[in-house]
């Protein structure tokens, strides 16, 4: 079956290292959109990327950086997002997230 339809894309940008009570803070937040029933939530890491400090973090061959961009992205309808973000929000210490209205095919 095809569904069409509005939704929402939530964007998480963060620090591969970033923890929330000594646990990976992409776990964490990836955990509680799967609980909260988002339909459907993927974790992105950045091979180079910088953010509010400016300083660029990157994998290269010769260098390994502790501490890559994370970019986790979640889609549902407008309200489920909505909710969710005060959820998540406390979890996040330096990052960013974004909102946008996107359309969605989903083939069930």
């Amino acid at each position: 079956m095809k569904i069409e339809g509005e939704a929402y894309l939530l964007r998480i940008f963060l620090g591969e290292n970033d923890r929330v009570d000594g646990k990976l803070a992409y776990k964490k937040i990836v955990e509680v959109l799967r609980e909260n029933d988002i339909a459907g939530a993927t974790v992105l890491r950045g091979i180079l990327g910088y953010g509010a400090s400016s300083r660029i973090h990157s994998a290269g061959l010769l260098t390994l950086s502790g501490d890559l961009p994370i970019v986790i992205e979640a889609v549902d309808k407008k309200e489920k997002i909505e909710s969710i973000i005060p959820k998540i929000e406390g979890f996040i210490k330096r990052g960013l997230i974004t909102l946008e209205k996107v359309r969605v095919i989903k083939y069930v």
